[in-house]
């Protein structure tokens, strides 16, 4: 009973922390890492072990943990998201328009333990993902001279994604093996204002919709005796269902005659499959993470168009004494791509709206990532890990020629860069 009640309470904590932000994130929607000593070296965790960070990562990784250890922060992000309206032939001034969902904090939580000399457990709580935008402060018109004015349709969208986990991992000389089940928390929101040929805009949007979802992951690692370690890792799928919010917002398009029917309400966050190798020598650690996130097979994301990603990671670790310093770099390119007539055989309104819905609404065009970070031991049970990830401009135009004369425009662009700063404190007992 007991266990019950701590179980609802912690679950409940995490989700207040979480509700109350506009996730934004980096491979597609998804982190590049959930724990500040993987951020700081590129998100590399596949193959090397961050001790109770490792639990969702690669779960077999928290065989490394000798005892008890507690890891417990967050993430601030900070998006800077800007998005010009391009006037149909040049005939008005383009308008840009900067994104009000620029900071947001994402939570972390981490726990795992030896229960003897092969079987270990753990406990972790995550924001793992999530998007938005907001653009509901643009000013709107509905003069013909000045179509410009509405062709952002004060977007907002939001989209959050919480994962809880516990792993059971056993291991045997150099080898580990782990499976964690997984529930996942989610809520969309979408909601934008559409005009309706007479003069009037009508508010599209039925509030936030949630939903639970189950998955699981499995890993493996295994250390050599010479300072290589090789691990894998495998996550399942897991469909989410929001009630109301993809069918909603696409039933406009569809009296456009931009789609045949509204979309399904489900969205899949995709499964994914990685492989990870690390070599310590001394002082020295490097390590090495390759990831594909199936994003063309996951339903919602494959009838947007978002393409399977292949992730690459390269981290590099200093530990002298009671510190450590690393640096990183992450690339993916972007899961968000322009449709063409090729890739959507519905024609060209299916192609303007899913361009216009993916660019405006959905712009997870993030591809490179540098990082840097650290850990300080203030003793030999409690030490601060923290990590800065920036990454750059990442500039996409898509053609929406289908609205040139509803919308006043036939292209947007949008320019996607971010910065965060990670922290997390660890006790070890």
């Amino acid at each position: 009973m007991k266990s019950t009640t701590f179980t609802k309470l912690t679950v409940g904590i995490t989700l207040s922390l979480i509700a109350s932000t506009m996730l934004h994130a980096t491979n597609g929607d998804t982190l590049i890492a959930v724990g500040a000593k993987a951020r700081g070296m590129g998100g590399v965790g596949i193959g090397l072990s961050h001790g109770a960070e490792s639990t969702l990562t690669n779960p077999a990784l928290i065989t490394d943990v000798e005892g008890t250890e507690i890891s417990f922060g967050g993430t601030i992000f900070m998006p800077d998201i800007t998005t010009t309206i391009n006037p149909a032939g040049g005939m008005f001034p383009a308008q840009t328009l900067t994104s009000d969902a620029d900071m947001n904090m994402i939570p972390e939580v981490s726990l795992a333990h030896k229960l003897n000399g092969n079987w270990h457990i753990g406990i972790g709580m995550w924001g793992t993902a999530g998007m938005g935008t907001d653009y509901s402060k643009a000013e709107m018109s509905f003069s013909p001279t000045s179509y410009p004015k509405f062709g952002n349709l004060n977007m907002v969208t939001n989209l959050q994604l919480m994962q809880f986990a516990v792993p059971v991992a056993y291991k045997s000389g150099g080898l580990s093996v782990a499976v964690a089940p997984i529930l996942q928390y989610g809520n969309l929101d979408i909601n934008y204002k559409m005009p309706d040929g007479r003069g009037n805009i009508n508010t599209i949007g039925t509030g936030l919709a949630q939903d639970f979802g189950f998955g699981w992951s499995v890993g493996g690692s295994c250390d050599f005796s010479n300072g290589l370690t090789i691990g894998a890792v495998y996550k399942s799928s897991i469909e989410m269902d929001y009630s109301n919010q993809l069918s909603n917002a696409t039933a406009p398009f569809v009296a456009m005659g931009a789609f045949p029917a509204p979309m399904a309400n489900t969205l899949e966050q995709p499964a994914e499959i990685g492989i990870g190798f690390a070599y310590s020598a001394g002082a020295h650690t490097f390590g090495f993470d390759y990831k594909k996130i199936k994003w063309a097979d996951a339903t919602g994301y494959k009838d947007f168009g978002w393409e399977d990603q292949n992730v690459y990671a390269v981290g590099y670790q200093y530990a002298e004494n009671n510190w450590a310093l690393r640096v990183g770099y992450n690339y993916a390119s972007s899961a968000v791509v322009e449709q063409s007539g090729a890739t959507t055989p519905q024609g060209m309104g299916a192609q303007s709206a899913l361009n216009f819905f993916n660019l405006l609404g959905f712009p997870a065009t993030a591809e490179q990532h540098y990082t840097i970070g650290g850990t300080y031991e203030f003793s030999e049970t409690f030490s601060l890990d923290l990590a800065y990830i920036y990454s750059p401009s990442s500039e996409k135009t898509f053609g929406i020629p289908a609205f040139a004369q509803t919308f006043g425009t036939d292209s947007i662009t949008t320019d996607h860069k971010e910065s965060s700063l990670s922290f997390q404190l660890t006790y070890t007992f």
